[in-house]
């Protein structure tokens, strides 16, 4: 792989990561007010309003039968999947909790890029991912729902959204070989309008005046970042760096999850996993230099 296209492809990851990372704060914002359905099929609805805009002004084609059923997968992964399970962790743990045992994402996304795209990462690589992952799992059983050690419902909703994004990512990145990132992630929330639009309107507030414009802002977020850019640069460097490669910039998504909760939410950051952010980042700084074969 060149060089340059690699370092790019990380560079999008991070851009991606960062946009991504304030997405379980501005959930944990939203939802007491708006429910977790509406800022699950909310979201959906608003990108995928956006997304048609934008896909209407270039012109751009239709996807033929087979893009658009890869697209449908895409579209159940990281449109209906990962919002509405971590939307609902939501109501049960903290974003800076969550965020933790997000950390488990880049290994999923390994696996399913692995299984999906034919990349074949070498055993040192998987030895750091699973180190990666061995201890966010750790963190996780340490301190489960409500300050509880194991694992509780807000966990088992984040593993499960964990799932719907990793396939969706590595999906994703297999239809993007064929067009543009940012078209990915319009088309998958476009085609989801004539489910999201109705339980939008199904389960939004029945008084908009009621909720804060806190909630609203956040959920504005998730909406136009979370949902719809972010994806832009993601996409656009699982294609250019490599599902395996640039998924591990993911573990860096806890921190900036951390950062962003503590800052707004005033959730505390002990210095437990401040130390904890060191060994992941180090995991990372090593993983990214083990050889990955791609078909």
């Amino acid at each position: 792989m060149d060089v340059r296209q690699e370092r790019l492809g990380l560079l999008l990851g991070v851009i991606g990561v960062v946009i991504f990372g304030a997405t379980l704060p501005a959930t944990r914002v939203a939802v007491p007010e708006l429910g977790f359905a509406f800022v699950t099929a909310g979201r959906a609805a608003g990108a995928g309003l956006i997304a048609l805009a934008v896909l209407a002004a270039l012109r751009r084609p239709v996807p033929d039968a087979p893009t658009l059923g890869l697209l449908a997968l895409v579209s159940l992964g990281v449109v209906w999947g990962f919002p509405l399970f971590s939307s609902y962790a939501m109501t049960r743990a903290s974003s800076a909790h969550g965020g933790v045992i997000l950390a488990i994402l880049p290994l999923a996304t390994a696996l399913a890029g692995a299984a999906i795209n034919g990349e074949r990462p070498s055993g040192r690589f998987w030895g750091f991912a699973a180190l990666g992952a061995a201890l966010v799992l750790g963190f996780a059983l340490g301190k489960g729902d409500e300050g509880e050690a194991g694992l509780g419902l807000g966990e088992l909703a984040l593993i499960a959204a964990v799932v719907s994004a990793a396939v969706g990512y590595a999906i994703s990145a297999k239809v993007a070989r064929g067009m543009a990132g940012w078209e990915v992630i319009s088309w998958a929330v476009v085609i989801s309008l004539p489910a999201s639009v109705p339980v939008a309107f199904r389960t939004a507030p029945a008084d908009f005046s009621a909720v804060s414009a806190d909630a609203w802002t956040a959920f504005l977020y998730v909406t136009v970042m979370s949902q719809y850019v972010g994806f832009f640069a993601w996409n656009a460097g699982l294609k250019l760096g490599g599902v395996a490669r640039v998924s591990q910039v993911q573990l860096l998504q806890t921190f900036v999850t951390l950062a962003i909760a503590a800052l707004v939410l005033s959730e505390p950051v002990d210095a437990g996993t401040v130390l904890f952010a060191v060994g992941v980042v180090a995991v990372v700084a090593l993983g990214r230099r083990a050889p990955i074969r791609r078909a």
